[in-house]
This record gives structure tokens, C-alpha cells and sequence, in this order.
């Protein structure tokens, strides 16, 4: 058997007045111990599980890494890219990517119903109606959305159904902007959207989630992709339209109706491309005419380059009576003639002629090109760990696949898109080892002291063993296991002190935090044995490592003095 350690565990275990005199000492250097143990199991708890929920939620609202197009500063507000299937088929080919999906992001402003409030001024009774904005960006999503995170974090309502034929005027919002507003679940939101003319459109809210991501949960909205894709203009809208007016030849004005793409258009009415807008038109039979529109940029070499996908509209004359009159219509509203309509949405009209001529119109708009359009791709990983790894990888095979419109594409994974936000989450790590680092320190000179007042408590006792014949190294052993005993016994107690608080807060909530500032609105824990295992394992070694030195004391000590001192 080990007589050192058998020596120390008598010492320890037995009663005499010199443990009367070491008690205090021991207690304060345990209580050291266990103070440091309990402060370092809650700060590795709560930082980890700082860094974990903030990093989850931040890619929870977007991804690991976003394809968009090059030179976009923003992905709020970034250039489109063509929904290429092959684009997905690069990215799916490398390994570690668990998903990719489409987004496109619209800014809008939602309105508040109205509310009115009365109020008496003097000898007036009167109101005032008012009405909350609140500015969000809507995110739009498809088919192939990732719902997991928004599953987990829904709070009344469901997830949005956007696989329908026709987009859905429909939200998820979140809590924070419900309660900014006064909505709830299904309510109708004013939403308003800025294109080359304001946009006001209604939306049903269908959810609502809170994610304690403060910062995220007030600014972002979730939508259907195809109105985003329709709102932001993206491609070719082509439409053709009958003016209010005819000429002096009693002439209709047909003219085409182009919205979207960079605003400089061009026009096939069947003869090629061309500029003109419009023609004069009174046909004598029933026709079809169509449109082509495009938009396109002139070099100042004059060569022409296509920059949206073109549509296609259609105008559906026909022509009944009198066929070979002039289109002079039978009756005017000042300078415009009066059109009979023929249907509810106003796309099929009748308009009389003088002479007993009518004509017809129905207009078969363009289902505009901006479906093919997306802001971009959404990725997400298997493991955090290998994500610079995988966008580098992503790099790589867009350069080497020698198309050049996937060259014309960046990569940026979260951490440069929140560079910010993650560059504080590391430095908490910094944090951590300071706060481990001087608990450790604190606790070894307590233990130090200890140790000391322990040595001259047994004075006699190692004067003793020194004259039977004991090395000095055998008596410091003796003395080191002691102190580890201690030592074990605080570590023991501080663990079950720091784990059940940390099971506390885990549970319970204890400690909310404001959400403005540190983006979440309780204090988050995770509690990863393995680092509390290694924190224990360092601690003990640590601290009886460094009391090597003041065992040092005991060398010092000669057996004469000792035994004749007793």
C-alpha cells in the first residue's frame, strides 16, 4: 500500500487540536476551490451556449453561405441571378452541403390598422386616428425552403403554404412585430413596397415565431419568393394597351406596356426588334397581334446585349358591323371614347363606332420572365466546423466549370456576412480564459496557504518522519495528497453547485437578458460534459502541480529542532 497516501488519509480523517488550528485555513482555501469550480462550470455553460444559440439563430434567418451575384455589397438589396438548375448541381456535388434553396428579399412597410383615440380639449370632444409603421424586409422563400428553425420557434399559427399554382398573399412575422403593430393571427397587414411607382397590397398573417434574436426578429418577415421576384421588377413584365384616344385618320394608338428589366427597351411586333413603342391600328377583321419586349444595353460599339429574359403579350381584336368604316368612336367623354367593359378584371372591353362598326379588345398580358429570376442560393452544412472549408470548395468548382455566368457569382458564408456578430462571439472565448485563468490562480494561492499552515500545524509530525528515515520528497507526498483531498472535496461540491444552477436557468429562466443588447432574451446554457470533464481533470492537476513549490517548506524543516521544539 502506499504509505504516503495511507499517512495523508489518516491525517485527514483523524481529530486533534492541530486540525483545530488548520480548520479555518482548509475551509477558506475548499471554499476557494468550490467558488472557482461553480463560477467556471457557468461560464463555460453560458458562453458556449451563448455562442451556439446566437450563431443557430443568426443562420436559422439565413444560411451558412449565400451564392449571389459579384460586387453586391448587400443581400437585402443584391442583383438577380438566374434560378439555373445546374447552379444546385454544382453546389450538391460537393460533400458536407445538407441543402440548398432560393431567396430573394423585397423592403417593405407594413401598416398598422387604425386606432383612434379620444381625447377632450377644452370644452371639445374630439379624436385622432393613428397608425403604426413599422419597416421590414420581406424574405421570400419557395417550395424548397428549409421550415425547421421556424418550426421550432413558432408561437400561434402555421407555416406558410407557398405550393399552391398562384403566389399567397400570406406572412409569417414575428412576435416582435406583432405586438409593435397590435396584430394577430390572421389579421390583414397594409403592406407597402417601393418599385418605379409605391406599391399598397394586403397581406394575411398565417404565423407568428419568436426567435429572442431580437435584432432579427424586428426587421425580418417571411413571404412567398414569386411576389418578391414580381415586386423587384426582375425580368420582363409585357403587356399591350389600347390608348384612351384616336387619331385624326380615326386611328386607334396600340402601344406596349413594358415594366421591369433596366428600362431601355425594345420591341418585336413581329417584323424583329425595333424602338417603336407603338403603331395607329382600325383593322377591317378579327387578329391577333403580338408583342415581344426586351431590354438590352448599346455599347458604344452599337452592339446590342440582352440583359432580362423577354416576354410575350398578346391583344385579341375583333371586329364586327360595318368592317371597312373608319374606328371614329360613337361616343366621347371629352377627349376619350367610352369603352364598354366586358368582364370584371377590365382586360376585355367593346368599343362602338360611328357607322355601325365595333371592335372588340382583350388583352392577354405577358406572364413576365421575373420567375426566373432569384436574389440567390441558400447553403447549409452538416457540420459548422467544416464551413470555410466547403466555401472554398464552392469557390473552386464555380471558376473551374468554365461557364461563365457561374463565374460571375460569389460565395460569402455567414461569417462574413455577419462579421460583426461573430467576431464578438470569439472574442467571449478570450473572455473565458481569462475568468478560468484567474479562478484557477485565486484558488491555487488559497490552497497554497493551506498547504503551509498544514506543514507547520505538523512540525512534529515531519521531524518524526525525518528521524526514522523519511526523504523529504516522501513527506511532501504525504502533505500533496492531503491537500488533494481537499481539493477533490471543493471541486465535487462546486460541481454540484454550477451544474444546478446551470439545470436552473436551463429550466426555469431565471435571468432574462435584454434582447437589444446581447440579441437574446434569457440567459442561454449548454452544458457539454465533455468540456466540464477536462475543466475538472485541469483543475485537479493545476492546482496540486503548483503546490509542488510551497511543499517545498518541508525541506526546510530539521528533525532536531522539531522533535526537541515538541
Amino acid at each position: 500500500m502506499n504509505k504516503e497516501y495511507f499517512i495523508a488519509q489518516k491525517i485527514h480523517q483523524g481529530k486533534n487540536e492541530d486540525k483545530k488550528v488548520s480548520r479555518p485555513i482548509t475551509r477558506i482555501a475548499m471554499f476557494s476551490i468550490t467558488l472557482a469550480m461553480m463560477v467556471n462550470i457557468i461560464t463555460i455553460a453560458v458562453v458556449t451556449g451563448f455562442q451556439h444559440q446566437v450563431r443557430d439563430k443568426v443562420i436559422g434567418f439565413g444560411s451558412h453561405a449565400t451564392l449571389m451575384k459579384a460586387g453586391e455589397q448587400s443581400t437585402f438589396e443584391s442583383a438577380p441571378i438566374l434560378a439555373d438548375s445546374n447552379i444546385s448541381n454544382v453546389v450538391r456535388e460537393i460533400n458536407s452541403v445538407r441543402h440548398i434553396q432560393k431567396f430573394a428579399y423585397k423592403p417593405a412597410l407594413l401598416q398598422s390598422a387604425p386606432d383612434t383615440v379620444y381625447y377632450k380639449s377644452p370644452n371639445i370632444d374630439t379624436f385622432q386616428i393613428q397608425q403604426e409603421i413599422h419597416g421590414v424586409v420581406v424574405k421570400g422563400v419557395g417550395t424548397d425552403f428549409d421550415w425547421s428553425f421556424f418550426e421550432s420557434n413558432i408561437k400561434e399559427g402555421v407555416i406558410p403554404d407557398f405550393a399552391s399554382a398562384t403566389p399567397k398573399n400570406e406572412l409569417l412575422i414575428s412576435a416582435r412585430v406583432a405586438r409593435d403593430l397590435n396584430l394577430s393571427l390572421n389579421d390583414e397587414v397594409n403592406t407597402f413596397f417601393i418599385k418605379s411607382q409605391p406599391i399598397k397590397d394586403k397581406y394575411k398573417i398565417v404565423g407568428i415565431f419568436e426567435t429572442g434574436l431580437e435584432e432579427l426578429d424586428k426587421e425580418i418577415v417571411i413571404g412567398d419568393i414569386r411576389n418578391v421576384q414580381r415586386l423587384n421588377d426582375w425580368g420582363i413584365q409585357a403587356s399591350i394597351r389600347v390608348a384612351d384616344t384616336v387619331n385624326e385618320l380615326g386611328q386607334f394608338i396600340i402601344y406596349a406596356d413594358v415594366k421591369g428589366g433596366n428600362g431601355n427597351y425594345r420591341f418585336d411586333w413581329g417584323e424583329g426588334y425595333e424602338t417603336y413603342r407603338g403603331f395607329p391600328y382600325c383593322d377591317v377583321k378579327d387578329t391577333l397581334i403580338r408583342l415581344i419586349a426586351s431590354d438590352y444595353w448599346m455599347f458604344m460599339e452599337g452592339e446590342d446585349t440582352d440583359t432580362a429574359i423577354p416576354d410575350t403579350a398578346y391583344l385579341k381584336v375583333s371586329v364586327s358591323g360595318n368592317r371597312f368604316v373608319p374606328c371614329f368612336p360613337e361616343k366621347m367623354e371629352g377627349n376619350e371614347f367610352i369603352r364598354n367593359y366586358l368582364n370584371e378584371e377590365g382586360t376585355k372591353f367593346s368599343v362602338d363606332l360611328k357607322h355601325g362598326k365595333k371592335v372588340t379588345f382583350e388583352y392577354i398580358d405577358g406572364k413576365g420572365s421575373h420567375e426566373n429570376y432569384i436574389g440567390g442560393f441558400e447553403i447549409l452544412v452538416n457540420k459548422w466546423e467544416d464551413l470555410d472549408q466547403i466555401t472554398s470548395a464552392i469557390k473552386r468548382s464555380l471558376i473551374y466549370t468554365g461557364d461563365e455566368t457561374l463565374q460571375d457569382l460569389r460565395v460569402n458564408s455567414i461569417k462574413e456576412e455577419q462579421e460583426e456578430i461573430f467576431l464578438w462571439l470569439n472574442f467571449l472565448d478570450l473572455n473565458v480564459i481569462v475568468i478560468l485563468v484567474l479562478m484557477i490562480l485565486v484558488s491555487t494561492i488559497n490552497m497554497g496557504s493551506g498547504l503551509l499552515v498544514l506543514i507547520i500545524t505538523k512540525t512534529s509530525m515531519i521531524g518524526l518522519l525525518k528521524a526514522l528515515g523519511a526523504t523529504n520528497w516522501s513527506i511532501r507526498k504525504v502533505f500533496l495528497y492531503q491537500v488533494s483531498f481537499i481539493i477533490l472535496r471543493g471541486m465535487i461540491i462546486g460541481n454540484i453547485l454550477g451544474l444546478g444552477l446551470c439545470y436552473l436557468q436551463l429550466h426555469y429562466n431565471l435571468i432574462p437578458l435584454n434582447s437589444e443588447v446581447y440579441y437574446l432574451n434569457t440567459m442561454p446554457i449548454e452544458i457539454n460534459y465533455v468540456h466540464i470533464l477536462l475543466l475538472n481533470i485541469g483543475t485537479l492537476i493545476l492546482c496540486t502541480a503548483a503546490l509542488i513549490i510551497p511543499s517545498y517548506a518541508v525541506t526546510k524543516i530539521s528533525p532536531v529542532k522539531a522533535i526537541k521544539f515538541d
